[in-house]
């Protein structure tokens, strides 16, 4: 499968019964490190598509076929100077991958981040996931840091 066709659409309220079963895909490939409840993620997802300011997310398809998805958020740093996004997600259908989708993807993350006047593109990915090998041609480095979280809510 060719690149040529690879275009992304900003996803609506209406896509969120496209975006939820990709969702459930990432999980059996690559899991978060909480538990997918569905219900909890289809009400945090309405809830960014309505902040424009928190993120955004779009669906990737190859030629008229949804074959994924992308979500930016954004947050703001002292450290690197402003406002930053994040490539919360990003998912491609597994017979879709290698054939440079990943590859557009990230191009179109990156210049949605300059849109957005975001100062730098962060992602976080699990050990041993192969998609590392793509960010780093991309030009991601690693941190000598732990993300650590604390669940308030």
């Amino acid at each position: 499968m060719t690149r040529s066709g690879v275009t992304f659409r900003a996803a609506v309220h209406s896509d969120l019964d496209i975006l939820l079963p990709l969702m459930h895909c990432l999980q059996q490939d690559d899991p978060w490190s909480v538990p997918f409840h569905e219900e909890r993620v289809r009400d945090t997802v309405r809830e960014l598509l309505a902040s424009p300011s928190a993120g955004c997310a779009f669906l990737i398809f190859q030629d008229e076929l949804c074959i994924g998805y992308l979500v930016l958020s954004f947050d703001f740093s002292i450290e690197y100077g402003g406002k930053n996004a994040w490539i919360d997600e990003l998912f491609v259908q597994r017979e879709y991958r290698g054939s440079g989708v990943g590859s557009r993807a990230i191009d179109f993350a990156i210049q949605t981040t300059r849109q957005f006047g975001a100062t730098v593109l962060h992602l976080e990915v699990n050990r041993g996931n192969p998609a590392i090998d793509l960010y780093r041609r991309f030009g991601f480095e690693d941190h000598d840091r732990r993300l650590l979280s604390k669940r308030i809510l």
